[in-house]
């Protein structure tokens, strides 16, 4: 059942992975009703320290199977959560952000960018990320069928965003421009916008690569972040104009529960400046 709401088989490989790595040798051999607090431990603590991203993830993993139990009956009490009470806290104040440019410094980024003798696909792809401030997923996998150019209008499903929800994206008289200059590569054998050598989307590593061979110190999902910085201190659009320009979730219920609509017209004006 857990499958059903795998992004991507990539991410359910790596769910199965570190159960079959970590948990199995350690308590897979035990029935679920049997399993205790004790055992989650055994698991967690030589990781909890030295890695603290992975056993979080496998603590949540664990937990995942043992509520799984419990909606079957074979259990009442989830040990997974009573393991982490008395694991120490990790400080989160060090986490290292990904990578971002300051806002002043992407127009350079883009300029040398379209210098390099990266292909013109790829370099089109960076561009179209940094002028809509997608997720590069989301760029690599855009279609000609979600674009509606006279609409000025990119419209990507919910199956392709982190959210599960569709969203719409304006398109900037920048973005468009660099769609039309894309029409001139769009081939028979693929929808994509932005296909590699093969008609396949380009690889995760292909923007990646690029901006580290030009020395930009940036990782390609940082350009959201200097879209972030310069629509929070370099204009007056209000924040949540700004948060759906990024596709966030908005965290609080009570306020999501009343956000229904996807403020597109106000985020045209976001997107035109």
């Amino acid at each position: 059942m857990r499958a059903l709401t795998w992004r991507s088989g990539k991410h359910g490989t790596q769910w199965l992975r570190t159960l079959k790595t970590t948990v199995y040798p350690a308590i897979g051999n035990k029935r679920l009703d049997t399993i205790t607090s004790a055992d989650v431990l055994r698991v967690l603590t030589p990781i909890w320290n030295s890695h603290p991203e992975t056993a979080r993830r496998i603590k949540q993993r664990i937990g995942t199977v043992l509520q799984w139990a419990m909606a079957q009956g074979w259990r009442v009490d989830n040990p997974a959560e009573v393991a982490q009470q008395v694991l120490p806290k990790h400080d989160r104040s060090k986490v290292e952000h990904r990578r971002a440019l300051p806002y002043a410094q992407v127009g350079a980024a883009l300029k040398a960018v379209d210098a390099s003798g990266a292909s013109p696909v790829t370099k089109l792809a960076f561009a179209f990320l940094a002028h809509t401030a997608c997720r590069s997923g989301e760029v690599r996998g855009a279609s000609w069928s979600e674009i509606d150019i006279a609409a000025a209008n990119w419209t990507i499903p919910g199956t392709r965003m982190k959210a599960k929800k569709e969203h719409r994206v304006p398109l900037s008289s920048a973005a468009l421009a660099i769609l039309q200059r894309a029409t001139e590569f769009r081939r028979a054998d693929t929808d994509l916008v932005f296909p590699g050598a093969t008609g396949k989307p380009l690889s995760d590593m292909t923007l990646s690569k690029l901006v580290k061979e030009l020395g930009i110190d940036a990782v390609p999902h940082g350009f959201r972040s200097s879209f972030r910085d310069w629509a929070g201190e370099a204009t007056n659009h209000p924040r949540e104009v700004v948060e759906f320009a990024l596709a966030h979730v908005i965290q609080d219920k009570a306020e999501a529960a009343y956000a229904r609509g996807d403020l597109f017209e106000k985020r045209k004006r976001l997107m035109r400046e």
